[in-house]
């Protein structure tokens, strides 16, 4: 029978036996709803290098579908006693599981208790597999356009990767990820991690525990207990297991007997935009070293077409010849013809300014003073800013002395003082503490709670005094709750805006496992909502949890809730437990609003529950004039 047919057919009666199970399921959505997910999710991009390599007559070489097999037979990689049945799709070998150590405290700032008990890692291999040292620009963009493509899948990204030119790869990174909310980590090993003295276990370990559990939007190193971020870091040593150092920066991460996270030098994009990538790099750039008696002809070939951009590197603070006028004036031409030059030291820690005249000299010629940019840094930020076809000359010159992820240390960060509040000032007197590392441990231990608390009074003023004196506005309160979940809890837009402005991620999951964006669904804010899901912010729970919530906010005819999930993406068709929709519900129980507002929005009242019924024929049972006259104009109109 048809649905028009059998609408015109009226009101039937049904089975008592059904009637009950349908009164018990509806009255389940007057008590609660499934409890949050506990696992945190990280796609792994194995694109080469030592770690995953094995011997073969006494070298290394990397092998095809050999890491995840190897990865398997590790326990500790891969916790199968853990696994609940039907927890995850069976076909999937390449899924592992990493149980976490829930009784032990992981760091001193972020409370155990917003941590996920496991970590949920799929692997996905490169084909061919690379030695690092045969990385090019198309492999760049090769593992940025896979983070694009699973983006919104996963919680956190670990690239596997070979050492010697790691840190180019997470320079590049850093700059062709634009609005980067989630942490993306690169490691490796100096040994195949499949031998007994490994150093790649626990690098390996370590960047899973990092991109699992901890919201940094940065791309980073990780390497020998310590996570850099990765535009700051060089390969400082061939051999030793301590491969790589950040000689201007401290560690964003410490991995001790505590994980000691460094909240208040993460670097946040102030941005409302969605993530993105441009993969639009310049290849025409290259790296100058300054030595005694270089000649004119050896930088005039150097700087030919199609030579786009270089960076120099001089001698101590940025030092060049001044008593070489033809090397200035080779500079100066260079300058006229478009090419973008910038100033580097040659030293591997310090900074490039003018403060010698042999300094001063180029930049009278139109060098750029690049800071205490890494080489690393410097070369793939040039590639990155010259590959923006859309900036003019001039503005490309501007935003290669600006900076755009955290590579080099401006006067602000320089100048920055721990003891600059007064209030942390005030409270380390009371408490007769000394120490900058007892006054650390009060600024971790107050700031967070003061900044939710101007969150909730939406004290913007009071929030900007926090930040400036140090405070991490993403910081996580005893709840794992940022301002800006408080934010979007109280509806407060302005804040709303100003911490996405600041660079405050949308992605950060509280102990309860949810995002802002629940806070904001739950409010009814819609407003907000909008903002959110503009800024990239998605629906973290699965398709039944959400159809559950639904099914409840239908019981109890709300219509914003309802109105607040369809906004934030949730499928107004999606069914229960009992393949029920939230019409099946709002019908049973006689929530007109609810009922008309679903229809209004095109939900299908022919979709069957577990009983076999249509929200159509519980509306016919129960002899709802009122909405199966809306449902019989649809199907007329339709």
């Amino acid at each position: 029978m048809s649905a028009k047919n059998e609408m015109n057919g009226g009101a039937s009666s049904l089975p008592a036996t059904i009637v009950e199970g349908i009164q018990n399921s509806a009255a389940y959505y007057r008590q609660g709803s499934l409890s949050a997910k506990t696992d945190s999710t990280v796609l792994v991009i194995y694109t080469g290098g030592t770690i995953g390599m094995v011997n073969q007559n006494g070298s290394y070489r990397p092998l095809a579908n050999c890491m995840i097999s190897k990865l398997r037979a590790l326990p500790i990689f891969n916790s199968a006693a853990f696994q609940q049945p039907g927890s995850y799709k069976e076909d999937e070998d390449n899924l592992l599981v990493l149980q976490l150590d829930t009784n032990s405290e992981q760091g001193s700032v972020r409370p155990p208790a917003a941590s996920p008990n496991r970590v949920a890692y799929k692997i996905i291999e490169f084909d061919p597999l690379l030695d690092s040292s045969n990385m090019a620009i198309s492999d760049w963009i090769k593992i940025a356009e896979c983070i694009k493509e699973h983006y919104d899948e996963y919680d956190g990204f670990v690239v596997l990767h070979g050492t010697d030119t790691m840190a180019y790869t997470a320079s590049a990174l850093s700059f062709m990820f634009e609005n980067l909310g989630k942490p993306v980590i690169l490691t490796g090993s100096q040994i195949p991690i499949y031998e007994t003295r490994s150093d790649g276990r626990n690098n390996f370990l370590d960047s899973l525990i990092i991109a699992g559990t901890y919201a940094i939007p940065e791309v980073m190193v990780c390497f020998f207990e310590k996570v850099y971020r990765g535009n700051r870091c060089i390969k400082a040593d061939a051999d030793g297991f301590s491969a790589f150092a950040s000689p201007n920066m401290p560690p964003l991460v410490q991995l001790q007997v505590k994980i000691k996270v460094d909240y208040s030098s993460i670097f946040c994009q102030g941005t409302q935009e969605k993530f993105s990538i441009s993969t639009n790099m310049c290849p025409n750039v290259g790296l100058l070293r300054l030595f005694p008696g270089i000649t004119t002809q050896t930088v005039r070939a150097f700087l030919q077409p199609p030579v786009q951009g270089v960076v120099l590197q001089t001698y101590g603070a940025g030092n060049a010849p001044n008593n070489r006028p033809d090397l200035l004036l080779l500079f100066k031409e260079a300058y006229n013809w478009g090419v973008i030059i910038v100033n580097i030291s040659q030293c591997t820690k310090g900074n490039v300014g003018a403060s010698y005249a042999t300094g001063a000299a180029l930049g009278d010629a139109g060098v750029i003073f690049g800071g205490d940019m890494t080489p690393e840094a410097a070369l793939t930020k040039l590639a990155y800013v010259l590959g923006k076809d859309t900036w003019s000359l001039d503005f490309k010159r501007k935003m290669m002395a600006r900076n755009l992820r955290g590579e080099l240390t401006t006067v602000a960060q320089a100048n920055m003082s721990i003891t600059d509040s007064d209030l942390i000032d005030s409270v380390a007197k009371y408490m007769s503490l000394s120490t900058r590392e007892e006054i650390v441990k009060v600024k971790g231990a107050i700031y967070p709670c003061l900044l939710c608390a101007a969150a909730k009074a939406n004290d913007i003023p009071a929030l900007e005094k926090l930040r400036v004196t140090g405070g991490h506005l993403g910081a996580t309160n005893q709840d794992g709750r940022t301002p800006l979940h408080i934010a979007c809890r109280e509806g407060h837009i302005n804040m709303v805006h100003y911490l996405l402005n600041h660079g405050v991620s949308v992605h950060v999951r509280d102990c309860r496992r949810e995002t802002p964006l629940q806070d904001a669904i739950e409010g009814g804010h819609l407003d907000i909502i909008r903002v959110l899901v503009q800024t990239g912010a998605l629906l973290q729970q699965n398709t039944m949890e959400v159809a559950v919530k639904m099914c409840c906010a239908a019981a109890e005819n709300n219509v914003k809730e309802i109105e607040a999930w369809i906004l934030a993406g949730a499928d107004f068709n999606s069914q229960d437990y009992d393949k029920r929709t939230p019409l099946h519900v709002a019908v049973n129980l006689g929530c007109t609003d609810v009922t008309k507002f679903l229809l209004s929005q095109g939900a299908d009242f022919n979709i069957k529950d577990v009983f076999g019924l249509t929200a159509l024929k519980i509306a016919q049972s129960l002899n709802q004039t009122q909405v199966l006259a809306v449902m019989n104009s649809l199907l007329q109109n339709s």
